[in-house]
């Protein structure tokens, strides 16, 4: 059963699907940057004792926010995370959270700094600031949170990581945690041509370090007192069609190079304020990242981090 109702001026509606941890909130016409803001829909996971408790909350903002609780998406998949965030609760292994998940509205441009052949690109810089401002200051004016960028987490996967990673990078007053998952570091270095000629000629020999991505990244990075903790991980399964066999294959060599520049040039520490996972099973999927989501969650907001 949903409800209608106001906050903030936008239209909401309650709906509860019966998850032990939390209900939902879904604005379906989510609008808070201005009258040229194009509406999108935005879900929102809050804890199950949310409207009787005085607490406040860190928040999780998550890239393609129709996949991460419900069916969406190109395969009509989804991460299921109110099912995991449920058992977590129930074993006391993490502590609440709030999750907003926003979806794109034109996801190739919006997730992009950089060209990708045959594809819309460029709005990132912009989406990063709707994420960072509106969204943010939307969140934190009409819900309990504990706004502080070091309680505040951003994640995605594939160009959703890249654009958490961003994002985290060039707003560090808002959001000091970053989980990328299979990141699109790829773009702007292996994507300016047909696939057909990097199928053809290899890859490119364009380091990440001259990248525009760390270019613009660096001086947050440099920054111990204000970068992020990061968290990256990639799959190293390459069958099974182009998303593992291309996509997957360059996360993973351009997210080894990330770690390594990270460690290398900026003073990050493995375990420390830099986290990488290699997945011997993990594809390109939202199966996968579900499946990586529990570490994620444990080695931000678990009771037993160190």
């Amino acid at each position: 059963m949903a409800e209608q109702f106001i906050k903030g001026g936008q239209e909401c509606w309650f709906h509860d699907r019966g998850h032990w941890g939390g209900f939902f909130h879904t604005y379906d016409r989510f609008q808070v940057a201005g009258p040229e803001d194009t509406p999108r829909t935005v879900h929102l996971f809050l804890p199950r004792n949310y409207e009787v408790s005085r607490e406040r909350y860190p928040v999780i903002y998550a890239n393609d926010g129709h996949t991460v609780f419900f069916p969406g998406g190109a395969y009509g998949k989804t991460w299921n995370l109110p099912t995991l965030l449920s058992r977590l609760y129930l074993s006391n292994a993490i502590g609440r959270v709030i999750i907003v998940a926003i979806a794109p509205v034109d996801r190739d441009f919006e997730y992009t700094h950089a060209p990708v052949w045959g594809q819309n690109w460029g709005g990132l810089d912009a989406y990063a600031r709707y994420l960072a401002h509106s969204v943010k200051g939307f969140i934190d004016d009409e819900y309990r949170t504990l706004p502080e960028a070091e309680n505040t987490l951003i994640l995605g996967s594939s160009h959703g990581g890249l654009a958490a990673f961003y994002t985290a990078t060039q707003h560090p007053d808002k959001f000091r945690r970053v989980a990328a998952l299979s990141p699109s570091f790829w773009v702007g270095l292996d994507s300016v041509t047909d696939m057909s000629l990097f199928q053809l000629f290899g890859p490119s020999l364009a380091s990440l370090e001259s990248s525009a991505l760390v270019d613009l990244a660096s001086k947050t990075l440099k920054d111990p007192a204000r970068r992020p903790q990061i968290y990256l991980d990639w799959g190293l399964v390459r069958d099974g069609g182009f998303h593992n066999a291309f996509i997957e294959e360059r996360s993973t060599v351009r997210g080894r190079e990330m770690r390594d520049l990270l460690i290398r040039q900026f003073g990050y520490r493995e375990n420390e304020d830099l986290f990488v996972v290699e997945d011997p099973i993990g594809q390109h999927t939202e199966e996968s990242w579900s499946g990586r989501m529990e570490y994620v969650l444990r080695l931000f907001f678990g009771f037993d981090r160190s």
